[in-house]
């Protein structure tokens, strides 16, 4: 890893909206939102072909995080015609399940553009490939970059 510094953090595998894999049911979004988001990243900098279209909900109770200054920054994508452009921000984190190390992306989408499926401020949603034995209520430890997200009480 590089452009630390890097802290761990403890988490757990939680239930989303499932939306963002579509398999939530969402009319609005066959196959997902990141299916349709992923090519409008793509465009502007950010290839996401080696991370699954789903996220990772990983919750650091009893701790909070704030993106501070990621990675990538887009602001008003128009990534759907149900509601108006939003704005994501996504910092570089690894994985780290049954002492296996998976890169990955902290995914944010920013709560004052979006109009539905908020998160709580300590539920992280990480891109990421395939993570063998993954499951709800597993816990993991999540590799971050100090410069980019903030970890507070």
């Amino acid at each position: 890893m590089s452009g630390g510094p890097w802290i761990a953090v403890n988490g757990a595998v939680q239930p989303g909206h499932r939306v963002a894999s579509g398999q939530g049911g969402d009319p609005r979004y066959p196959g997902g939102t990141l299916r349709l988001q992923f090519p409008k990243f793509a465009a502007m900098g950010l290839d996401l072909t080696d991370v699954l279209a789903a996220t990772l909900n990983i919750s650091i109770q009893p701790l909070r995080w704030i993106m501070h200054a990621p990675q990538f920054v887009f602001k008003a994508v128009s990534w759907t015609t149900h509601h108006p452009p939003e704005d994501f921000s996504f910092s570089r984190c690894e994985v780290v399940f049954e002492e296996r190390r998976t890169s990955g992306w902290i995914y944010y989408p920013h709560p004052e553009t979006k109009i539905d499926h908020f998160q709580d401020a300590s539920m992280m949603e990480v891109l990421a490939p395939r993570i063998p034995n993954i499951r709800y209520g597993a816990g993991l430890l999540l590799w971050i970059n100090a410069n980019e997200v903030v970890v507070e009480p």
